[in-house]
């Protein structure tokens, strides 16, 4: 079986892979604790004198989001046990937003979802021309749960940030951009040649100052009450006929899903 996260050492920098392309790098409980696993490694190679850390997929997508297939048929243990598997999530993505190195997030195709709360995890998110991101959770019945609500606010605002929760659509990049969820947008075929400057740029700097500024900037507003309230809405929601309609219709695709209200 192949590596669901694939970590490379290469001078200062530090690359985690995504490595799910055959399912557009859906992710799923054991890529999140490889994940994990990934980050605990990246404090060590920080010691080791790794000064970036960057996120990237596989294949011609970032990410799809999470992984439908889990819940399929329903869990109800999952459903009445939901603040535990949330709680584990939402730890995996604080780590990754409290990691010593900065950390550049690489997008291309679809970032959506869960994925696009990894995104909003890392520090920076440089994106090729023509991706699209999206947290589509609303049209599924639910809400982003990992960070999305309080991180999105945090980066553009309530206003933009209740844009795109509450409607469920995708921006494109020249939106995103103007925006401010993403660092910078490159054609196709120069978007490693804009990592690479980013990444000389960031390596050029004293790296406690840097490790030490994102703590400071991080710091600045505490994200454990934001989590809370998302974590409580998720296990209202994900108990509701909505939810279980719309992922069936996801998985069935058909559509449209006649919503209850229940």
């Amino acid at each position: 079986m192949s590596e669901l996260i694939i970590c490379r050492r290469e001078g200062a920098i530090f690359e985690v892979t995504l490595n799910r392309p055959g399912s557009r790098n859906a992710i799923n409980d054991d890529m999140m604790d490889a994940l994990s696993a990934a980050f605990d490694r990246a404090e060590r190679e920080f010691s080791g004198g790794a000064r970036v850390v960057i996120i990237r997929a596989a294949g011609r997508v970032f990410s799809s989001g999470i992984d439908l297939n889990q819940f399929s048929p329903p869990d109800e243990n999952l459903r009445d046990n939901l603040f535990p598997f949330t709680a584990r999530y939402q730890a995996i993505f604080d780590k990754i937003e409290r990691c010593s190195l900065p950390v550049i997030c690489v997008l291309q195709g679809y970032c959506l979802g869960l994925a696009l709360e990894l995104a909003l995890a890392c520090d920076f998110r440089i994106a090729a021309e023509r991706a699209k991101l999206g947290l589509p959770e609303s049209r599924l019945g639910i809400i982003p749960d990992v960070g999305g609500t309080v991180r999105l606010v945090k980066l553009i605002g309530a206003a933009r940030a209740k844009d795109l929760v509450m409607t469920g659509r995708n921006i494109d990049l020249p939106q995103a951009l103007d925006w401010g969820l993403v660092n910078a947008v490159y054609p196709k075929s120069e978007l490693e040649a804009g990592v690479n400057e980013w990444v000389e740029t960031l390596v050029a700097a004293a790296p406690l100052a840097v490790s030490y500024g994102k703590r400071a900037i991080n710091d600045i507003v505490d994200n454990s009450r934001g989590l809370q309230i998302e974590a409580w809405a998720q296990a209202q929601l994900i108990r509701s006929e909505d939810f279980r309609r719309a992922v069936q219709a996801m998985l069935d695709k058909t559509y449209p899903i006649d919503w209850q209200g229940k």
